[in-house]
């Protein structure tokens, strides 16, 4: 039987307080005893608290001024039903009883109005309804800040949050009576509230508002409400007794003793364990070497370990102290939030990753077989290349020192495409960060790869025209030499004086090529050699003389023969060159040179002297300079005068 609660007599405001009586003085020490404590165990919740910055409630506002404006225009009609009903029932016990005709009107107009009242009870369940997901409400908190339950909506001038600061308010000054019990709390009704009231303290009232937030009736979420709030002040009081802060301080006192002694016990572990490792220099660590190089000698890794050890210390000791932590914060009623706090700060981004990890499974197992289906494509590919290397797959028109090149350009445009295939499916790839370092990446290598890139697309121009292969003696721009190398960037060549050069494939491309090994084992390789010899000497002795001296020549083919060519007719001498072929163009240098040395030989032997004349003839220029053979038997060249005239007296 709930008792009738007269709001006219003693009435406060449901929004005010009674500050009025004070405490007794054995309450008001314990009270700062408390605080104390509180303030001791509570500095990191404050320093938390202070960090924690506004949240900007402007569309939770606009939600909720839109709906108590429409709320307000349900409420003036539901007043003007309610007068009006008013007079149909004071119309209806005025009625006599033999106005039955009137009274039926009058009843049906009241039935009307019943079912407005309905309809309206149904289109501000339906509001509330479409705010529940968006709507913010404002907890009102315990006295350990944990909270209670949750206000929606205002209640006359005063808005939601104005409401669960008042109530929380009230709440805690109901620990003033040590004497409180649960059923302390009243539940009375008003005209339009359900007043929880304490003594001649009305803590809150529970409007029509906030029973349709809770899906239930004002008479049930006062039961609910008064139950909350009972069990909170019961609990408060006992685990803030002299009996509970003793064992408390005990359990603390217990605790910081067992975290001082496995501290102690840490450091002494660990000193042993660094004397052990001192001590075992030269004997047990040697150092370590992998194979004759040494990675650490005994000093080092002596070093290494004892820094090991030191790390490995202290992380057992902060190990300890944040386990610590936690156990000491949950015994006290004030700080029990904080050790829930400090497990979150390892246990939530744990559970993150675990959960992120289990989440990013079937994209990890996607990735896993994209790549696996990849690798044996390779491999095919490989296959096939090694094959054409070996000559055991021929393809029309594809040679096999293009086989590597291809290979390497297909696995390039393969991975490629493997990239593209799994990045949707790697983790962050849709975040703009992600998106836009892929693209400073991208940029960076466009910009800072234009030269190599040059050089890449000459190596592959120079792969497909094979201009020249590894072991071909070449001329390139005025270096002579054997091709070493083939890469994408670089040829290089080795000299006949045993000199590397590297050659940037770009400026092979624009250069012109001498390829001396292309045709020489097939057609042979013409080597030659010119000689300058006086007009005195018959041509045809000269033509079988350097002739005789290449076919001399080791590695001078007999076949095709070598041939004589008289490139010119200078003013005192004849140009003649002698052409011979080889198979061996790697050995040119070697082959020039004996061949030079018999064709010294052989001119020796024949009595030709091997020189470029430049002379002066004392003649009068009469006798023909055309061999004898070709001149007439009877001809004798014209006599040469000489005329000595006196020059004076001393003549003899």
């Amino acid at each position: 039987m709930k008792k009738k609660y007269n709001p006219s007599q003693n009435k406060r405001s449901c929004f005010m307080s009674d500050f009025g009586n004070r405490p007794p003085l054995f309450a008001r020490k314990k009270r700062v005893i408390i605080f104390l404590l509180a303030l001791l165990f509570s500095s990191i919740s404050f320093a938390q608290q202070e960090s924690i910055t506004k949240k900007n409630d402007s569309v939770n506002n606009s939600l909720i001024q839109s709906f108590n404006k429409k709320l307000s225009l349900i409420e003036r009609q539901r007043i003007s039903d309610s007068i009006k009903r008013a007079e149909l029932e004071s119309q209806i016990l005025s009625l006599k009883k033999s106005d039955n005709l009137k009274k039926e009107e009058l009843q049906t107009q009241l039935q009307t109005l019943n079912e407005k009242e309905s309809k309206r009870l149904a289109e501000k369940k339906a509001e509330i309804d479409s705010l529940r997901l968006t709507a913010k409400g404002y907890p009102v908190t315990g006295f350990f800040n944990d909270t209670l339950f949750t206000v929606y909506t205002k209640l006359g001038s005063f808005s939601a949050k104005e409401r669960a600061e008042a109530i929380s308010e009230r709440i805690k000054n109901l620990s003033e009576n040590y004497s409180f019990k649960t059923d302390s709390i009243k539940i009375t009704e008003s005209e339009t509230t359900v007043d929880l009231v304490y003594g001649e303290t009305i803590i809150m009232s529970i409007s029509e508002n906030d029973a349709l937030w809770n899906n239930s009736t004002k008479a049930e979420v006062a039961k609910k409400y008064q139950k909350l709030i009972g069990d909170a002040v019961v609990r408060y009081l006992k685990e803030t007794s002299l009996t509970s802060l003793a064992k408390e301080i005990g359990l603390t006192l217990l605790v910081l003793i067992i975290m001082g002694a496995l501290i102690k016990y840490v450091r002494n572990f660990f000193f042993w364990t660094a004397t052990k490792i001192k001590n075992q220099e030269g004997k047990r660590i040697h150092g370590i070497k992998i194979r004759n190089f040494t990675l650490f000698d005994a000093n080092q890794q002596v070093n290494a370990l004892l820094n090991a050890n030191t790390v490995l210390k202290w992380i057992l000791i902060l190990l300890l102290v944040y386990i610590a932590l936690p156990i000491l914060f949950g015994i006290f009623p004030w700080t029990k939030g904080f050790a829930n706090t400090l497990f979150g700060y390892i246990l939530n981004p744990l559970k993150k990753i675990l959960l992120g990890f289990w989440n990013y499974l079937p994209n990890l197992i996607t990735i896993l077989v994209i790549i696996f289906v990849f690798r044996y494509v390779l491999k095919g590919i490989r296959f096939l290349k090694k094959e054409i290397e070996k000559g055991n797959l021929e393809l029309s028109g594809f040679y096999p020192d293009w086989a590597n090149p291809t290979y390497q350009i297909i696995r390039v445009i393969v991975f490629a495409f493997m990239v593209v295939v799994i990045f949707p499916y790697l983790p962050g790839s849709d975040s703009p960060v992600f998106q836009g370092v892929s693209v400073f990446l991208g940029f960076l290598f466009t910009f800072g790869s234009a030269g190599s890139l040059s050089n890449i697309i000459a190596g592959l121009i120079l792969t497909y025209m094979r201009l020249f292969k590894i072991g071909d003696r070449v001329k390139i721009g005025d270096v002579v030499g054997d091709v070493i190398e083939k890469s994408l960037l670089v040829t290089r060549i080795r000299t006949i004086k045993n000199e590397i050069i590297s050659i940037p494939n770009s400026t092979v491309m624009s250069s012109h090529t001498i390829n001396y090994s292309s045709d020489a084992p097939e057609k042979g390789l013409i080597i030659h050699s010119t000689v300058t010899i006086g007009y005195d000497v018959p041509w045809k002795d000269m033509h079988q003389a350097l002739i005789d001296a290449a076919s001399k020549t080791d590695l001078v083919l007999q076949e095709p023969k070598p041939f004589v060519l008289q490139t010119s007719l200078d003013d005192f001498y004849v140009s003649y060159e002698i052409n011979a072929y080889i198979k061996e163009s790697n050995k040119q240098a070697v082959i020039y040179s004996m061949l030079h040395q018999n064709i010294q030989d052989v001119c020796n032997e024949r009595g030709i002297e091997i020189m470029s004349p430049h002379y002066r003839s004392a003649r009068d220029g009469n006798a023909s300079t055309i061999p004898a053979r070709y001149l007439g038997k009877d001809y004798k060249a014209p006599s040469f005068n000489v005329d000595f005239k006196s020059s004076g007296p001393d003549k003899q």
